[in-house]
């Protein structure tokens, strides 16, 4: 696989990178990839997703912990994305969530872009600094950090 290729992931490729399926599949593609040191996340918000049935009943408000579920998510894919080049298989579990901070709510008709940079990496674990953003406004950021770990 190729740099090239790794300029971003289309849903079939972010789909062999995560475990994650709908409903809880939380970033529709990922663009800008830089190996494991940046990418961003897209997620289209739609008014069909489940969790506006009970998150609020007429005023729908895409919930602040899957925001940081879909940074989460992200960082992962582009971990996952840059092992493969090595031909082995990894998986990513989270770690920690430090210094979250909920700017404004997003909702059906909004394009998420979770903003993803690496802080630091060492072999089995890696920090992640995290924006989300709607049409340039930060909606979210959080720390995340994540232990990869080899598939055996």
């Amino acid at each position: 696989m190729s740099d090239k290729e790794l300029s971003s992931l289309d849903i079939n490729r972010v789909l062999e990178c995560l475990p994650h399926r709908y409903p809880f599949l939380m970033v529709d593609k990922i663009v800008e990839i830089d190996g494991d040191n940046s990418a961003i996340g897209i997620k289209n918000i739609t008014f069909n997703e489940p969790m506006f049935q009970g998150h609020f009943p007429g005023a729908p408000v895409f919930p602040g912990v899957l925001i940081i579920e879909g940074m989460a998510q992200t960082a992962g894919a582009i971990v996952i994305a840059e092992e493969q080049k090595s031909g082995q298989k990894h998986s990513v579990f989270l770690l920690t969530i430090d210094k979250a901070k909920f700017r404004k709510p997003a909702g059906p008709g909004d394009v998420l872009e979770y903003h993803i940079k690496k802080a630091h990496r060492r072999r089995t674990v890696g920090r992640y600094e995290a924006r989300a953003m709607v049409n340039g406004v930060v909606v979210a950021e959080a720390e995340v950090g994540a232990m990869i770990v080899r598939d055996e």
